[in-house]
């Protein structure tokens, strides 16, 4: 697996990577409320390459309604990516990756490790502003994606995983993963309202990349 894990201080929670663990919904960071979801989203590699696409774009955020601004690649200081090999250990004769820029059809840069953006939605007569920033992204022949971490302004604090896997059956599937508490007190005096915007907002990516989703 290659994975590259950002270690700026920008972020506003410690644990980071932690949507990574296999034992999260059991054991979240303290004080966090943990949350998994998946969906299926068809079958074959076709599905699978255009759901990574799509998802290293920006398209589960954009498909749910989220204007995604912004943009702005790492400036700070992160770990080499590793390749791991079949028993979980680094592999030897490591090659550093190619900085290499990726872009979708529409002229978007692909997610990378350390990209920060603006996440806005309309939530009535106001606009909700979630700066994040990418702490890290899966590159796997069947299994791609990537984890963003709050930054200050953001509502909550924690965690958001989304990554499309094919699996040996040859289904498709997308899975978040994340952790959160709220991101400040007044945010914490408005967290019932947050929790059901985060709800309904995870519902929405799960339709984002699925075929019939979007109508």
């Amino acid at each position: 697996m290659r994975r590259a894990t950002f270690t700026d201080t920008a972020v506003t929670y410690a644990s980071i990577g932690g949507t990574l663990a296999p034992d999260l919904m059991r054991y979240p960071p303290k004080g966090y409320r943990p949350l998994e979801r998946t969906v299926r989203l068809g079958s074959g590699e076709d599905r699978f390459l255009l759901a990574s696409k799509s998802l290293m774009t920006w398209g589960v955020q954009r498909g749910s309604g989220m204007t995604v601004t912004d943009l702005l690649s790492s400036t700070g200081e992160q770990y080499t990516p590793l390749v791991f090999d079949a028993d979980g250990q680094a592999a030897r004769d490591q090659k550093a990756p190619a900085n290499e820029s990726t872009f979708g059809e529409d002229g978007t840069p692909y997610i990378v490790n350390g990209m920060s953006a603006h996440l806005s939605v309309a939530a009535g007569p106001f606009t909700i502003d979630a700066p994040v920033r990418v702490v890290y992204v899966i590159a796997e022949p069947d299994r791609v994606g990537f984890a963003y971490g709050t930054m200050v302004g953001h509502p909550a604090s924690g965690e958001e995983s989304f990554i499309v896997d094919r699996r040996e059956d040859d289904s498709v599937w997308l899975t978040i993963r994340a952790f959160s508490r709220p991101g400040s007190w007044l945010y914490r005096l408005a967290w019932p309202v947050v929790r059901l915007q985060q709800q309904k907002f995870t519902k929405r990516y799960l339709r984002a990349l699925h075929p019939i989703g979007a109508a």
